[in-house]
């Protein structure tokens, strides 16, 4: 491996870990959920949060709807980035999946 791809490698890495970053944050800060107990947390627990996590975007997604001031079209696009990224880490796999915008 040559130097030029090392150096593709490491910004690709660091670029991930910085949007993983920024992921884990913004959801704790909007959600008050936290990925890695999602991970370690039991099978209902997941389904809790993962519910949650739904329920939030729908909420989110009504107020898109109705045009109401508090309406933030980052904190939709920031819940549905998680949900998607949990569902591509298999965590939702087992659940059904909704159509969720």
């Amino acid at each position: 491996m040559g130097l030029h791809e090392e150096i593709g490698a490491f910004r690709r890495s660091r670029a991930a870990d910085l949007s993983d970053a920024r992921q884990r944050a913004a959801l704790f800060i909007l959600a008050g959920i936290e990925l890695s107990d999602l991970a370690s947390g039991s099978a209902s627990g997941q389904h809790r949060l993962i519910a949650r996590l739904r329920r939030l975007i729908e909420r989110e997604r009504q107020r898109g709807i109705r045009r109401h001031w508090s309406y933030d079209l980052n904190r939709h696009i920031a819940l549905k980035q998680a949900l998607d990224r949990l569902s591509s880490d298999g965590v939702c796999s087992a659940h059904s999946k909704k159509a969720v915008s």
